[in-house]
């Protein structure tokens, strides 16, 4: 029987915490990560354990979708401010995810000058919290009254607040949905309107309960009416209450005709079971648009690989990590040559194909932690750390020669071949290193390739 605090075992905590904690080394580099770190982060325990911030594999941006540097990463952050980073809402995206993961991330540090220190970074999945949440689509011509409201404060007089009202909710009462949002529904009750069943009302949104009221409100000038209310949470994917739906229904002259009051309960019944199905679909439909529009500021739509804003961060951080363990970076760009003539004879479907071919060539030849892009046009960049300086040619050779082989099939069902002409920069970098001027560098390099007959590769070399 365990008698104290100190019996626990807190490792086994973390193994089985629905958080994802990772503990980094004050090199950044991961020495620890749990279960659920690895589940959230979609990647291997082999995989995190060793890597740092400056690993090309982590790309986070922010809120608005801009990519952050390397030393705005909450880790980096605690390190070099030795202060917490409190509830930082911090994008990720894989280098092969075509989907962003959002999550809450806490950093802090422990440790002091005299000591080992380590950074502590917990992460929370806010995946959900992030997508698009509309029902006008969905609700707004219905002819009964539907008013959502916010579940995050409920407590008088502040909340709860008012999201969303339909066209139906507008005519009847006389205010304005700019009127209404931000307000509390208590706007509609005035002094005769039950007491009692205002408090029944208030318990169950506290327990997150469906309840049916009959309630006497007010217009906006000042009208009494009574409607006929049912209330019922709406939930996300993991069960947690989000909002509150209220349908409603003027119920002033038929309040005592049990008959059409009774048909009118089996309508509200209906609707009240298939309005959550609905809302579902809907914000399914929002947040597959809205992972589309994610993948279309980081990857070419046409080839499906990195575009050049991706390529840049990722060559970015390879740089940075080349300058931290050492090490050459071969920046390569190429050109598909006569490519005009290839779109005038066969015509742009064909060369679009001639692109996509060449971007799954790359995928196929170069390795995973090289970076490469549809640059623009249909020139392609890639970059690449070089054990020995000769090992750009050889990967050049590869692709080229790939290249050479490769058959298309044109618009009168014969096949086609393309060849390209390419650049090479090979780099040692330094703080200093700016992936435009090297890329540029290669640029040349391509040019000189062109005039000297295309069909090969040339290396850069200052003039």
């Amino acid at each position: 029987m365990m008698k104290n605090i100190g019996d626990l075992s807190f490792r086994a905590l973390l193994e089985h915490a629905h958080i994802g904690v990772i503990i980094h080394d004050w090199d950044t580099s991961i020495i620890y990560i749990n279960p659920t770190g690895l589940k959230l982060l979609k990647v291997g325990y082999d995989q995190a354990i060793g890597r740092d911030s400056f690993d090309t594999h982590w790309t986070f941006i922010d809120e608005a979708g801009d990519i952050l540097t390397v030393k705005d990463y909450p880790v980096n952050q605690v390190k070099k401010n030795k202060e917490r980073v409190i509830n930082k809402v911090i994008g990720v995206l894989g280098s092969s995810e075509d989907e962003i993961s959002w999550f809450l991330m806490n950093a802090y540090y422990e440790g002091n000058d005299n000591d080992d220190k380590f950074i502590v970074v917990t992460i929370t999945d806010i995946s959900e919290s992030k997508q698009l949440f509309s029902f006008q689509d969905v609700v707004e011509n219905t002819q009964d009254m539907v008013i959502i409201t916010d579940a995050k404060n409920i407590k008088y007089p502040d909340g709860p607040k008012i999201v969303y009202v339909n066209k139906a909710f507008e005519n009847l009462t006389g205010y304005s949905s700019s009127e209404l949002i931000g307000e509390t529904p208590r706007i509609l009750q005035g002094n005769l309107t039950d007491p009692e069943a205002k408090q029944r009302i208030a318990k169950a949104l506290e327990n997150n309960k469906e309840v049916t009221e009959t309630l006497l409100n007010y217009d906006s000038r000042g009208r009494p009416y009574w409607v006929e209310m049912n209330i019922i949470p709406l939930k996300n994917k993991f069960s947690e209450v989000t909002h509150f739906a209220a349908i409603q229904r003027d119920v002033s002259t038929s309040r005592f005709q049990t008959e059409q009051l009774e048909k009118r309960n089996r309508d509200l019944k209906e609707l009240k079971n298939n309005l959550e199905k609905i809302v579902q679909e809907r914000t399914f439909e929002l947040q597959k648009t809205k992972s589309q529009l994610e993948k279309i500021a980081f990857f070419d739509p046409l080839t499906s690989i990195p575009n050049r804003r991706f390529f840049t961060d990722q060559a970015n951080k390879l740089v940075k990590s080349s300058v931290r363990h050492g090490g050459t970076i071969g920046f390569g760009l190429f050109d598909v040559d006569d490519f005009k003539k290839v779109n005038d004879t066969y015509g742009h479907n064909v060369g679009d194909s001639v692109l996509v071919n060449l971007a799954k060539l790359l995928t196929i030849i170069l390795r995973a932690d090289d970076v490469f892009c549809r640059y623009g046009g249909e020139e392609f960049a890639f970059a690449l750390v070089l054990k020995a300086p000769s090992d750009a040619e050889l990967v050049a050779e590869k692709v080229i020669n790939a290249i050479r082989e490769l058959r298309i099939q044109s618009s009168d069902n014969n096949s086609i071949n393309v060849t390209v002409s390419m650049g090479l920069n090979i780099v040692n970098p330094t703080e200093k290193t700016d992936i435009d001027d090297e890329i540029k560098k290669a640029d040349i390099a391509m040019y000189d390739a062109k005039k000297s007959g295309k069909n090969r590769y040339i290396i850069y070399s200052p003039k």
